[in-house]
């Protein structure tokens, strides 16, 4: 049997315990056709790039399974005929990943609040902090700066 990674996005306004039960029959599906599902992780609602199907949240469902290619296709079929599910993904891999998969732990590192106060920063940010750049001085290379227009606007000839 060849080993899969299924994501599928079901339609916002759609129940979790709604999108637990289609979790459900499709892992029946998969079982029925000699398969077997080797984890199944819930995402959450996430936004999406773009409206799909005129929806701008989806949640999205990561099932890792081990079975024929007819059982993934007769699963795909009937997601397909599924009104509340907006898209689906399926990739055949060599292996499943061990542990969460990564958008977990993104999601888990995003929970640990291991910010600073208020204000303080750690590093990068904004253009204030500037103690990482030597100071250029004078630039005897370059000429004096020409005026400004007082307007705003440069007329043609002043480019």
């Amino acid at each position: 049997m060849a080993l899969y990674e299924h994501v599928y996005m079901a339609r916002q306004d759609v129940t979790a315990q709604q999108v637990e039960a289609l979790t459900e029959q499709l892992k029946g599906i998969i079982e029925a056709n000699g398969g077997k599902i080797a984890k199944v992780e819930y995402w959450g609602v996430k936004s999406l790039a773009y409206r799909i199907k005129k929806n701008r949240k989806a949640h999205f469902t990561l099932m890792n399974i081990d079975a024929p290619a007819a059982a993934v296709a007769e699963m795909e079929r009937q997601m397909r005929i599924n009104e509340d599910v907006l898209r689906i993904l399926t990739l055949r891999v060599d292996e499943h990943e061990e542990g969460q998969s990564a958008m977990l732990r993104k999601r888990d590192d995003a929970d640990r609040d291991d910010r600073g106060e208020r204000g303080e920063r750690r590093g990068g940010g904004g253009r204030f902090d500037r103690g990482d750049r030597p100071d250029r001085g004078d630039r005897p290379d370059r000429g004096p700066r020409p005026p400004r227009a007082q307007d705003g606007f440069q007329a043609a000839g002043e480019l």
